[in-house]
């Protein structure tokens, strides 16, 4: 079989879905031994795939584009590149594919984000992203959800038959686990200029993250608990504005740390550097976070909507969405009681210890070989 996987949509600085796309395309080539990949990247993303060209890899590069050109090459030219190619299935692995496909295609959606909460995204991506999805939901052979709580809302929301619908979790690699290498970890903590002690936030400063809810909750614990600044990691995105001028309202500007968009290969020592990871997020086709978290060993709080207590299970705390005394009582808890600090820690590796980028890649094959009736 010759699949062909979209790595089009890749970004120059990954995280959430941008990961994914890396990581699969990483872990099919180490397992797809009866199969050829063709990968599509544009250019200056090619460094980030880290993988190489051989009897059943090929890469074919492609001129760096804009985000609007490049969904009308995808919908103009990319389907006779894939018909040129002779491709008998193609991955689309972000929301949006060729309608006019020429093979056998597979879409993945990793949330419903655009249809439950239009209002966390930017005007154009509501008009425009909605529309795409609904139209590949239909064209589509497959379409692969990253959590079972995407499937559901995918199932309810764009009336897809619960058979063409597949749950494939995502994953964590072997680099998030606990960090005993002293040196390694101080010269994080020198890079992003980190407290001694500290709590953590990893991902996109935008309004779906829902950070004024932990501003308002770590306020409440350090005036009865000081001494844990807030470190928020993480590139500043849509409306992030609202964000900063909270931290001035709530006179928090000494004790809230932004240290900016952390690569990959930094972010297995920050968190281990934390005392606690908190993840408030209104909604979550995943959380990539809260795993890497947990699989450093890191003791989680985040919320009891969308996926999240999918992921976490009885490894994490789970709290309402806008529930900032609850949030408060939590990090405190866990910031003062050695034993729950303990449990959750152990509890949060053999959580995550289930969720691997090998078995991503084995199920995603699994799809990828039903659609092509083998």
């Amino acid at each position: 079989m010759r699949i062909g996987i979209d790595a089009m949509a890749l970004p120059d600085r990954p995280v959430g879905a941008g990961n994914y796309i890396i990581q699969l395309i990483r872990s099919l080539a180490g397992i797809a031994v009866q199969e050829e990949l063709v990968i599509f990247v544009q250019r200056s993303r090619l460094p980030l795939l880290a993988v190489s060209e051989n009897s059943r890899v090929r890469l074919v590069v492609v001129a760096d584009k804009p985000v609007a050109l490049r969904l009308l090459w995808e919908q103009t030219c990319f389907p006779i590149l894939v018909k040129r190619l002779g491709l008998d299935l193609l991955h689309s692995p972000h929301y949006t594919m060729p309608l006019a496909h020429p093979c056998r295609c597979v879409v993945t959606f990793h949330d419903m984000s655009f249809f439950l909460f239009p209002g966390l995204h930017t005007l154009p991506k509501r008009i425009l992203f909605p529309l795409i999805i609904r139209a590949s939901a239909r064209r589509s052979d497959a379409i692969i959800a990253d959590s079972e709580s995407t499937r559901q809302d995918a199932i309810r929301l764009l009336g897809s038959p619960p058979s063409k619908i597949t749950t494939v979790h995502l994953g964590v690699t072997a680099d998030y686990k606990p960090i005993s290498d002293q040196a390694r970890l101080e010269s994080v903590r020198q890079e992003y200029h980190l407290p001694e002690r500290f709590i953590l936030y990893v991902g996109t400063v935008e309004p779906r993250k829902n950070l004024p809810s932990l501003l308002n909750a770590y306020q409440s614990l350090s005036e009865r608990l000081p001494g844990w600044p807030l470190v928020i990691a993480g590139r500043l995105g849509w409306m992030y504005d609202a964000v900063m001028r909270l931290v001035k309202q709530l006179a928090l500007s000494e004790q809230v740390y932004f240290t900016g968009y952390v690569p990959e290969v930094d972010l297995p020592a920050l968190y281990n550097l934390a005392d606690l990871v908190v993840y408030p997020s209104v909604y979550e086709g995943f959380g990539l976070p809260v795993l890497e978290a947990m699989a450093c060993g890191v003791p989680v709080i985040t919320t009891n909507v969308s996926s999240m207590p999918e992921i976490v299970a009885d490894a994490g705390v789970l709290i309402s969405p806008g529930d900032d005394p609850a949030l408060a009582e939590a990090m405190k808890t866990l910031l003062t009681d050695p034993e729950k600090h303990r449990w959750f820690s152990e509890k949060g590796i053999q959580r995550a210890a289930a969720f691997t980028w090998e078995k991503t890649a084995q199920e995603t094959l699994k799809v990828y070989q039903r659609v092509q009736g083998v």
